[in-house]
């Protein structure tokens, strides 16, 4: 502790204040023995305090030694004022204005708050960086790179985990499973530091938690930086690790993603290193992905549908489409297939392809069936009752797997059709082929109740699934629809090839023999139909027809007639 003068010198110190800066410093300057003036605003507080218009100075600094070595000290400087103003009580000269300075080493705090940071910010397994550290430096990273001149502006990160991880800990044991990380930890490191050094500047590398490591590129100089970076980690890993006698191999998946850094928000970087790595997982894991914005974008999408879809249902956003089926004997349309969309309010016109498969996934597949079945049974009852002149139509309705089983198919069935009065005999129910083949228990019962309740039962898609013919004799399966691959084999009329003409033949006849009507899909020319004709397959659907048309056009476009007054 030392007493300055207004003028900024020592007035007197205690042998400690002494003791560190060598001797008898009183007359010395204060702000140059503890290296205030070197600090602008730190000196002018400094100033402002001695001549009394600040009430205080505190701040943190290295102080030189008089031995040469360094301390980091805490300095505090506080107003002081001698009795009466005399300047004797407080040992000073003047106006009686000075202050008291006290200087504290505060090293072993420093240091122990080192330490406490450090076991904070890094893994304890592998003593990578850990998840509050990696996010600390990117969100700094992406704060500078807008600032810092001659930078590329640029940023980097290569986000991973590893595939099979969980049997790792599984079968050998969570010792072993940290064993694996730090061996993983290291060699994540060496490549970091090997194309960190070929390319200029370093790379960090941190354990985000489990199985998930980052590599966070800062300036990084384009995607193939960082292509070249994910190549090297996946060989590198691909090494087999020899742990306690255990030899095992690894791999890992890896999203990366390379982007200018204004504009960039550390969430959304990580977003795109997350959607990026499911993809890489998603193509088959042990391979590294680059983000691809229209890929995002189509994810976006469908996740906006996924949200949207159930609430879509109860806004009555979908409607019902007709595709004629026709026999080819007699060029007379025999039924229709119901074809659903979604007129969707920001994309347009949704066919089923853009969201069947999402209301499969997420279960609202069963409510949006039943909407689809009333609706279509409900339409073809209607032309029934106005049309009682002509042959009725029959109407075609898609049936998902998990219509079968995450729902009472048969029950929904017999009710739709006693509310709308529809005959049984003319509602055909299609499932796919991957769904009927093999099915047993709950689905072939209903697939069985449904036929005794007279419904038709037509296998989609036939041709390119399990095609075993065979089990259809035990199956209760009225009609089959040919793929529509089938088909498009045979529309270069000039130059037919002999091959896609017996393999559909044989279909016909087989399913023929087995009591089957075969329809074949996707028929465009009426050289297809013809060669169709010649082999005996029953009906025809695709645009040499008709596309699927709304219900009010079916009845012109199929010579529906009513009864003569």
């Amino acid at each position: 502790m030392a007493v300055v003068g207004a003028d900024g010198l020592v007035t007197g110190a205690n042998p400690a204040f002494a003791g560190l800066f060598g001797g008898d410093t009183t007359g010395r300057s204060a702000e140059e023995l503890t290296g205030l003036a070197a600090d602008h605003a730190d000196r002018k507080t400094y100033r402002d305090v001695l001549r009394g218009r600040r009430p205080r100075l505190r701040c943190t600094r290295r102080v030189k030694r008089a031995d040469g070595g360094t301390l980091w000290a805490e300095i505090t400087l506080t107003p002081l004022t001698g009795p009466g103003g005399d300047g004797r009580g407080g040992g000073m000269g003047g106006d009686g204005r000075g202050a008291l300075l006290c200087v504290t080493d505060i090293g072993e705090r420093r240091e122990l708050r080192a330490r406490l940071r450090h076991l904070e910010m890094h893994d304890a397994v592998t003593k990578l960086p850990n998840r509050a550290l990696f996010f600390e430096r990117l969100t700094a990273a992406l704060e500078s790179a807008a600032y810092e001149r001659g930078a590329t502006g640029r940023i980097g990160l290569c986000y991973l985990d590893l595939d099979g991880f969980k049997a790792v800990n599984d079968t050998l044991g969570h010792r072993i499973g940290d064993k694996l990380l730090t061996a993983v930890a290291a060699r994540l490191a060496e490549c970091a530091e090997s194309v960190g050094a070929s390319r200029g500047g370093g790379h960090l590398v941190a354990r985000l938690g489990g199985d998930e490591f980052a590599v966070l590129v800062e300036e990084s100089t384009g995607t193939e930086q960082l292509s070249d970076l994910a190549r090297s980690v996946l060989a590198a890993l691909q090494r087999p690790f020899d742990l306690d006698g255990q030899r095992l191999s690894v791999s890992a998946s890896i999203g990366v993603v390379e982007r200018a850094a204004a504009g960039t928000s550390a969430t959304g970087l990580m977003q795109a290193a997350d959607t990026t790595l499911y993809w890489a997982k998603e193509d088959g894991k042990a391979r590294w992905t680059l983000f691809d914005p229209e890929r995002n974008a189509h994810r976006m999408t469908r996740q906006a549908l996924s949200s949207s879809l159930r609430p879509a249902l109860e806004r009555g956003e979908f409607a019902l489409e007709y595709q004629p089926l026709v026999g080819l004997a007699d060029g007379v349309t025999h039924g229709v297939e119901a074809l659903v969309r979604w007129q969707h309010p920001r994309f347009g016109t949704l066919a089923p392809n853009r969201f069947v498969g999402i209301a499969e996934e997420d279960g609202s597949i069963v409510q949006l069936g039943r909407w689809v079945l009333r609706t279509a049974c409900r339409q073809a009852r209607r032309w029934q009752l106005d049309h009682p002149g002509s042959r009725p139509l029959f109407v075609s309705v898609n049936v998902a797997v998990r219509q079968v089983w995450d729902s009472d198919l048969v029950a929904d069935v017999a009710r739709t059709l006693e509310e709308t009065g529809l005959p049984p005999h003319l509602l055909q129910l299609e499932l796919t082929e991957s769904a009927v083949m093999g099915s047993a228990g709950r689905p072939l019962q209903a697939l069985q109740a449904l036929s005794d309740m007279g419904v038709r039962i037509a296998i989609d898609d036939f041709g390119t699934g399990y095609s075993n013919l065979a089990y259809l004799s035990r199956l209760p399966v009225s009609a089959l629809k040919l793929d529509g691959s089938f088909v498009r084999g045979f529309q270069d009329e000039a130059h037919p090839n002999p091959a896609d003409e017996t393999i559909v033949e044989a279909l016909v006849q087989l399913a023929h023999r087995l009591g089957l009507t075969v329809t074949a899909e996707c028929v465009e020319t009426a050289g297809q139909a013809a060669r169709l004709r010649r082999i005996g397959c029953d009906s025809g659907q695709g645009w040499l027809y008709s596309r699927a048309v709304p219900p009010d056009r079916i009845a012109e476009l199929v010579g529906l007639t009513a009864l003569p007054a």
